[in-house]
């Protein structure tokens, strides 16, 4: 199902059938309709139910994810996903109303479901296409890690032709950008240069490269697991954890685990046993995970979200239908063959 997601002042949530008017009226208009090649002009009121009702569906059925972009409850635009094959792969397409247009609203909204897609749906790669009339539409695009890889034409139902678009493409991995240097005037000083030269300054202690961070499998009498949700603000926004963080200075991971708990859920784990199950070893990015798991049955308290996190109790024969993190899938047979 299409999930709720934030950025800044946005809020970009799943479309229901209430929105058809607004659709209609921000789409309904030449400016924005003769950009979308698959619409005609006039755009049919019930044409707006109608393609509402296939978003829900296709949400539903897993095959692409349509966002409402929303300011202060009212609809800017939409913002769509659509798989494709081969797997790990889907294509975007997105819109908003006219007289938004050069605000910058496109292109937060654009980037909060890109991100979203590749770290929750897994995707591999990214397509779009926008008119070559449209370069507002390809800058958006540009700014969201998107390169130009060639050149093709589509038939646009609204204007009746045959027209030249400009296809663009996204992988997995997107380099950062350089930081600009300063420009010449800044980079100088009036300041007479003292007679004593500088003293260096000492260099930052190296990071270690490994990154000690501790979980738990709580499970309950129903023998179901608590799954985290990463809320939204966060690295890996959307995806399915195992609860904990990261074993600080000096710190055990029991002690870790028994801090993390109090913080993020309320429970107290003072007097629990603390078995470990098993552990995780992986790259991530130039760091190296190691997360030692344990498996915790007695705590005092009622688990809740103490930082805005979703929390779910979980079969373990449905733990596979929770995304989530790259390290954390081989523990779930793991946990499954436990279980039962």
């Amino acid at each position: 199902m299409t999930p709720e997601l934030l950025i800044d002042d946005l809020i970009l949530r799943p479309l229901s059938l209430q929105d058809a008017p607004a659709v209609h009226r921000l789409i309904n208009d030449w400016s924005v309709v003769r950009m979308l090649s698959r619409l005609p002009f006039p755009y049919p009121r019930d044409l707006a139910d109608q393609w509402i009702a296939s978003v829900i569906a296709d949400s539903q059925s897993g095959t692409a994810y349509h966002f409402a972009v929303t300011r202060a409850g009212t609809l800017l635009g939409v913002v769509g996903v659509t798989i494709t094959k081969p797997q790990h792969s889907a294509t975007l397409g997105y819109w908003i109303g006219p007289t938004l247009w050069g605000q910058g609203i496109t292109t937060r909204a654009t980037q909060r479901v890109t991100e979203w897609a590749f770290t929750v749906l897994k995707l591999k790669r990214m397509t779009a296409d926008v008119s070559v009339d449209n370069p507002a539409s390809a800058a958006v695009l540009r700014k969201n890690g998107f390169q130009e890889v060639g050149q093709s034409t589509r038939r646009f139902v609204s204007r009746g032709q045959e027209c030249p678009i400009t296809l663009f493409e996204r992988t997995e991995t997107i380099m950062p950008m350089p930081e600009a240097p300063l420009p010449a005037d800044t980079a100088q000083s009036d300041v007479p240069a003292s007679p004593v030269p500088p003293v260096p300054t000492p260099p930052p202690p190296a990071k270690t490269r490994t990154l000690l961070v501790v979980a738990a499998a709580l499970i309950n009498q129903d023998e179901q697991i608590l799954l985290a949700r990463r809320p939204e603000g966060k690295p890996l926004a959307g995806l399915w954890e195992f609860p904990g963080g990261k074993v600080e200075t000096d710190e055990s991971p029991e002690r870790a685990l028994i801090r993390e708990m109090e913080e993020e859920l309320g429970i107290d784990l003072k007097g629990a046993c603390l078995s470990p199950f098993t552990f995780v070893s992986a790259d991530v990015g130039a760091r190296h995970l190691l997360m030692p798991l344990y498996v915790v049955r007695r705590w005092r308290g009622q688990p809740c979200g103490k930082e805005g996190q979703e929390l779910a109790w979980v079969d373990a024969k449905d733990l596979h239908t929770y995304p989530m993190p790259d390290p954390d899938v081989p523990l779930i047979p793991l946990l499954r063959e436990l279980l039962g």
